[in-house]
């Protein structure tokens, strides 16, 4: 089973925000005149044989482009599809704990995503850490982008060194999710996630066919074949499309499956199978 590990079911206030301009020029895509329905996210899914995603929501400065309760309804509808991924606001930090908090207790949710550019704020703004250690204390890892921005926002707070580096340093528990592969800083991206236990890489936002020479290099490696999971950044990308070529890449049998599947499996502790009623966990502290 195929586990995408940072995709969106977007919500027409997502495709038509100003910021996305860049990427609908260089997609084509144009702006929905209603809602798009999530059968629409599950075609793509299965065109491409992917059976699991992890849905995220996108908050940001001027609000909710995809809502935690939007994210929810959706996972609620399809638990044997999809687990939810949730975003806060980052200006309002305490109140960015509790929600994260309810998510991961009463939803399930399975990780938190902040996108720095979003936010021009790299992340070792002091504003995270409160949720650095919340996210260590519910064991969910904590998502970023890394690498330039295609929207037109500055590529600075994308950089893996220092930003990546220092908050692995100050939070060694802390799993860190890395998506987009760090280009054009993508050898500083793998020799972070070298170094650090808990850093990992998803390939979200590149096609198979684009991914950079020197991370499917360091895919063929020991540490590497357990450090790089497969993402899309649907609906940037399709999930066929992301995946043409991947029998090219030269993988060993064991090296394609941890990147397709076990790696986010474990990472993310997902179920290594699809099951039409997940479990969602207790609240920390409590007995069962």
């Amino acid at each position: 089973m195929t586990i995408d590990v940072w995709m969106q079911h977007p919500t027409r206030r997502f495709l038509a925000d100003d910021m996305l301009a860049s990427l609908r020029r260089w997609t084509g895509a144009t702006i929905p005149e209603t809602d798009i329905p999530v059968a629409t996210t599950l075609s793509s899914m299965d065109t491409g044989d992917v059976g699991f995603g992890l849905l995220s929501a996108w908050c940001g400065p001027r609000g909710e482009l995809v809502s935690n309760d939007e994210v929810a309804d959706w996972v609620r509808a399809h638990p044997d599809r999809f687990a939810g991924v949730a975003s806060v606001d980052l200006d309002r930090p305490m109140a960015a704990v509790r929600e994260l908090r309810r998510r991961v207790t009463d939803d399930g949710f399975v990780g938190l995503r902040v996108v720095p550019w979003l936010w021009n704020a790299a992340p070792t703004d002091r504003r995270y850490y409160p949720l650095f250690a919340e996210c260590v204390h519910l064991g969910v890892p904590f998502c970023t982008q890394v690498g330039h921005t295609g929207p037109l926002r500055p590529s600075e707070t994308g950089r893996p060194i220092p930003y990546i580096d220092q908050i692995a340093l100050d939070f060694p528990e802390l799993t860190v999710v890395c998506g987009h592969v760090g280009y054009p800083w993508t050898e500083e991206m793998i020799a972070v996630a070298r170094k650090h236990e808990n850093v990992y890489i998803d390939t979200s936002a590149y096609t198979t066919r684009r991914l950079p020479p020197e991370l499917v290099g360091f895919m063929k490696t020991g540490t590497g074949q357990r450090k790089v999971l497969f993402g899309t950044n649907y609906p940037m990308i399709g999930h066929a499309h992301a995946l043409d070529g991947l029998d090219e890449l030269g993988l060993s049998d064991q090296a394609r499956d941890d990147y397709l599947h076990a790696n986010a499996a474990r990472v993310f502790g997902l179920p290594t199978a699809p099951v039409t009623d997940r479990a969602v966990p207790a609240p920390p502290g409590s007995s069962g």
